[in-house]
């Protein structure tokens, strides 16, 4: 793990910076030592989370959403939930810069 890098938890807010996927917004979901498994409601299901490894997605922020504290104490939490967070979370950070 890059000391450089900031940690990366469950419930945190992520992009995605290598792939077809890159600049996309997504919920880290579940984790593992190498890989992340993101979710962002549309293309990537809470059912079927996207495998990505660590290095590939870069921390956004820490949401303390309702949402983010759901997925955190492993309660269900729907699609649009996410995509409905994800694009409120996208508008208030182009609003601050």
């Amino acid at each position: 793990m890059d000391p450089a890098k900031p940690s990366i938890e469950i419930s945190d807010v992520v992009v995605s910076t290598a792939g077809r996927d890159a600049g996309e917004w997504f919920y880290v979901i579940d984790e593992d030592p190498i890989y992340l498994f993101l979710a962002n409601g549309k293309d990537r299901t809470v059912e079927k989370p996207k495998r990505k490894k660590r290095k590939h997605v870069e921390k956004v922020l820490r949401s303390e959403t309702r949402v983010a504290g759901k997925i955190k104490n492993g309660d269900k939490v729907l699609n649009g939930e996410l995509r409905r967070d994800l694009a409120s979370l996208a508008r208030s950070m182009q609003a601050k810069t």
